[in-house]
């Protein structure tokens, strides 16, 4: 058996996730969520410059205003990749005088424009749209249950699917800490996440049960058995949530400012589902297992 067990200490890391996950709920209550433009609508701006303009100078011009978060978009016929002199901006809802400040502010900074259009905008992810993802992934949660209740037996599905519920949970928690903006592309995340981490714990959990044929029937302890699983399976979870984090890094580091956000949601997500994997999943398994047991 390997020396620092894993099983054995569940408590630790129940609490370790309770530490992050209580006040998180605690903060979603209280201070809730950054909703970005996709959930509580914005401005829409577009602008035709007298000379081609890059994306970077504009959210340069933005950020005074805190709206450097804001997407641009270069269009028209004379865009290229790097500048154009068509830019459409979205950003939250302006009052009439914050619109003029920012319209000002973008042509001492940038130069000199054409407005084109400007409007209102509505919501793109209404409340049905949220009610259908929240459904779709309490479906999913339902059928991986029922799926792994059948392959394996439902005490590991219903431990994978707290799995993926903590790692929800903390992603969440984290966003309301840092305040992040939350819109469609966190959604999208959120979604990735799932996928990924029940992967990992599927492995574990399959490891799991072929020790349990191997050495439960020679007196194997079940716990040793948890533990012997995790550390077969340990250098195939850090190799691959280390190529995930090397990418992820890259795309937050290197991929603007657009991309941040859902970048920075992937990067606690990979992080907590390998955690998940490695000290909940299993532990939560043998924590029903023993209930049962006395139970019985």
């Amino acid at each position: 058996m390997p020396k620092f067990d894993i099983a054995g200490r569940a408590k630790i890391w129940f609490i370790i996730s309770l530490l992050i996950i209580i006040p998180g709920i605690f903060s979603m209550l209280t201070r809730g969520l950054n909703f970005g433009i996709d959930f509580t609508g914005g401005t829409i701006i577009d602008l035709k410059f007298e000379q081609p303009v890059e994306i970077s100078k504009v959210r340069e011009s933005l950020k005074p205003f805190g709206l450097d978060g804001a997407t641009i978009q270069l269009s028209g016929e004379s865009s290229d990749v790097a500048s154009s002199t068509d830019v459409m901006i979205r950003t939250i809802d302006l009052e009439e005088n914050q619109r003029k400040e920012v319209m000002a502010g973008i042509k001492s900074f940038v130069g000199n424009y054409e407005v084109l259009r400007e409007e209102k905008v509505g919501a793109t992810i209404g409340g049905e749209l949220i009610f259908n993802a929240v459904m779709a992934l309490v479906i999913s949660w339902v059928l991986i249950i029922l799926y792994i209740a059948y392959r394996f037996e439902f005490k590991f599905g219903f431990a994978a699917v707290l799995a993926l519920v903590h790692n929800v949970l903390i992603v969440l928690s984290i966003f309301s800490f840092t305040q992040k903006q939350v819109d469609s592309s966190f959604v999208a995340a959120l979604l990735t996440i799932v996928g990924y981490s029940i992967n990992d714990t599927i492995v574990i959990f399959d490891r799991i049960r072929e020790n349990l044929k191997l050495h439960f029937r020679r007196g194997g302890n079940v716990a040793e058995i948890v533990n012997r699983s995790v550390y077969q399976t340990l250098t195939r979870s850090l190799y691959t949530v280390f190529t995930c984090l090397f990418t992820t890094f890259a795309l937050y580091f290197f991929g603007g400012e657009t991309t941040k956000d859902f970048a920075f949601a992937l990067i606690i997500g990979f992080t907590s589902g390998c955690y998940s994997s490695i000290f909940i999943a299993g532990p939560l398994w043998l924590t029903f297992r023993n209930m049962d047991k006395k139970k019985s």
